[in-house]
């Protein structure tokens, strides 16, 4: 069974270079970030998703992740939370904001 990890400025790397990867950002007072990350988690907890995917979540709101942040520019671009995307071998393959299940699902048809 999947869950969604909590990434930090140790373990951020590794998971986006895996063979495919979902990034949630979110920020710690967001509501729909919250309830995302609670469908999110019911669904993984049916073990109905792709068992080659690896789900985590990075709050930017909280202190660390200058290093992916750095890496990443493009986060300081995100105007909407919550914010998805979808990494292959370490790249950034799709994104999109908000949290719909079925849309991830269509997402991850192409690379799981």
């Amino acid at each position: 069974m999947s869950t969604i990890e909590r990434l930090n400025n140790v373990n951020w790397s590794a998971f986006i270079n895996a063979p495919v990867a979902v990034l949630i950002l979110g920020k710690s007072d967001c509501a729909p970030c919250d309830s995302w990350t609670t469908k999110l988690g019911e669904w993984l907890g049916t073990g109905e998703h792709p068992a080659n995917v690896r789900f985590g979540k990075t709050l930017l709101d909280e202190p660390g992740m200058t290093s992916f942040k750095q890496s990443q520019s493009w986060v300081a671009m995100v105007d909407v939370l919550p914010f998805n995307a979808i990494y292959v071998n370490g790249v950034r393959e799709e994104e999109w904001s908000g949290g719909s299940l079925s849309r991830l699902k269509t997402k991850l048809e192409q690379y799981a």
